[in-house]
């Protein structure tokens, strides 16, 4: 059974950086496409970044230039660097995987979950 397993969040000043991971079990990770989301209270869940098994990217407009996707596929992770880091970035940060090969930020696409990794931003 495939599962998800985000870690990395937690609370840092607005600037700064954070690296969240995701941890996949049950399966291998250089045949998943997988994405990082976020969802702050009141919000609607939002794509953040994207990576198809085949390696391409893709990033949300309001992340470009200061957030990075990637994976270890030895390590079954994928991570998210994060730098110069907003109040507005804060919120629940979730990995999601799926084995079709296409980059995407449609949440209906990916059929597996994490259970998310609180990132807050004070500033």
């Amino acid at each position: 059974q495939v599962h998800l397993v985000e870690s990395g969040g937690g609370t840092v000043q607005a600037g700064g950086s954070l690296r969240l991971s995701c941890v996949l079990s049950g399966t291998t990770t250089d045949r998943y496409s997988m994405a990082w989301f976020r969802q702050a209270p009141g919000n609607v869940r939002e794509g953040v970044a994207a990576v198809s098994w085949a390696d391409s990217e893709s990033y949300a407009d309001f992340v470009k230039g200061r957030f990075v996707i990637s994976r270890d596929n030895a390590k079954n992770t994928l991570y998210l660097q994060m730098n110069s880091l907003k109040s507005e970035d804060s919120g629940m940060y979730y990995c999601a995987a799926d084995r079709r090969n296409q980059v995407t930020f449609l949440s209906t696409f990916y059929d597996f979950w994490g259970q998310g990794t609180q990132v807050t931003v004070s500033s």
